[in-house]
């Protein structure tokens, strides 16, 4: 039995080969990039992005300041090095949104978006793996250890989520650029 479990976790780490909520939602998704986000030199988690294609990079993309990721489909998924609670989870999520867009970000929205974040994020311990499926269009649906925990129904706040991780502002911008994939 732990043969067969060592073997599962190892395929899906494969490229090609995504979690459950990956190749549910996104059945063509391949690992784009990862890397390790840490915090006063503590891995707190490793993040790996999943999607059908790469994002487009180049002279397009540096005009624009951004990839199109924030355009297409994908999953991100974190798998945590360090147990962390929910409302932690929830309270860092909202400080990173507000970081990233300031003062356009109105405290009554900021307290919806909270509490929509309350509903889809989930209390974390050393080795569970949070994943985000991304629809432009529509939201996000959130994975505890490949079991659903909840869905974004707002747009916009998906958008906002991700882009903790995927904005040309994000606190680590060395995790983005591992996250986006080697330059093209």
């Amino acid at each position: 039995m732990a043969r067969l479990a060592a073997l599962v976790l190892a395929c899906a780490a494969l490229p090609g080969i995504a979690a459950e909520p990956c190749r549910e939602s996104l059945p063509e998704a391949r690992m784009i990039g990862q890397g390790e986000y840490r915090w006063l030199g503590l891995r707190v988690y490793v993040a790996q992005l999943w999607m059908a294609r790469a994002p487009v990079s180049g002279a397009a993309a540096a005009a624009a300041n951004s990839p199109d990721v924030l355009q297409a489909p994908f999953a991100l998924r974190l798998i945590y090095a360090r147990d962390i609670p929910q409302q932690r989870l929830v309270e860092t999520s909202i400080d990173e949104i507000r970081r990233i867009h300031g003062d356009s970000l109105s405290d009554t929205t900021a307290d919806r978006w909270r509490h929509a974040l309350s509903r889809v994020l989930v209390d974390v311990r050393a080795g569970d793996c949070m994943t985000g499926v991304y629809s432009p269009a529509q939201g996000a649906r959130f994975y505890a250890n490949d079991r659903e925990t909840g869905r974004l129904d707002d747009p916009v706040l998906a958008r906002a989520f991700f882009a903790i991780w995927l904005d040309p502002s994000t606190r680590d911008p060395a995790l983005r650029q591992k996250l986006l994939g080697p330059a093209r």
